[in-house]
């Protein structure tokens, strides 16, 4: 539901503050979570290197998030979907590059068939 959601959302109003609007909803969710459950405590105690790569992470998944809703405002809700899950082979293969995670071969069926089903949509 969150692509409908988004694409129904992004209809009369610019992408960039459609996706600021959905951060900020999810920013107070989620501290909204972690003062619930107590771990706000934990904050000074995450290592430097955790706090660098959690960083990282936060500024791909908001370019992530401002590329897709740019996308589905200039697009058809079923053809950004599937180009966007598509990046589970990048992930899978880059965690064999970078974590040294093994592949298999239900791995490499599973991402070619992911691959081919997102060809077979977009074409």
């Amino acid at each position: 539901m969150t692509t409908i959601f988004a694409k129904i959302g992004v209809e009369n109003v610019n992408s960039n503050l459609a996706t600021a609007i959905r951060a900020v909803v999810i920013l107070v969710v989620a501290w909204g979570i972690v003062f619930f459950q107590g771990n706000v405590v934990s904050l000074l105690a995450i290592p430097q290197k955790t706090i660098i790569f959690l960083l990282l992470s936060g500024v791909s998944t908001g370019l992530s998030w401002i590329f897709y809703f740019q996308a589905l405002q200039a697009g058809k809700a079923s053809l950004v979907a599937p180009i966007d899950k598509s990046s589970l082979v990048l992930v899978l293969l880059f965690s064999v590059i970078f974590l040294g995670e093994p592949l298999n071969w239900k791995i490499i069926l599973g991402s070619s068939l992911v691959t081919m089903g997102t060809l077979v949509l977009i074409l």
